[in-house]
């Protein structure tokens, strides 16, 4: 499993530990992923998720998950989550 943010991309960073005598080794920084279920309004379900602690801050407030995948672009979602977008945006027509 990537350490990656499903819906804003974002990932693990790398620099430095840097000692008190100025000596440098690498290291990681890695982002705050955190399982969630997610509900949407349009699909009436949850979907499962793995998502940075900062991008579940984005979707609340936005308004909610299709909210936020409404604004999101494409190149920065997985493949999973623009699935759900495709069958969001589907589910709405359909109901128009």
């Amino acid at each position: 499993m990537a350490r990656r943010c499903e819906l804003t991309g974002k990932g693990v960073q790398s620099g430095n530990n840097v000692s008190h005598a100025k000596n440098r080794t690498r290291r990681r920084f890695l982002p705050n992923l955190v399982n969630v279920t997610l509900l949407s309004e349009t699909l009436g379900t949850g979907v499962k998720m793995r998502i940075s602690a900062h991008a579940l801050r984005s979707v609340e407030h936005r308004g909610g998950l299709d909210a936020f995948l409404a604004k999101a672009k494409d190149a920065e979602l997985s493949t999973g989550a623009l699935a759900i977008k495709r069958k969001i945006e589907k589910a709405q027509v359909a109901a128009s």
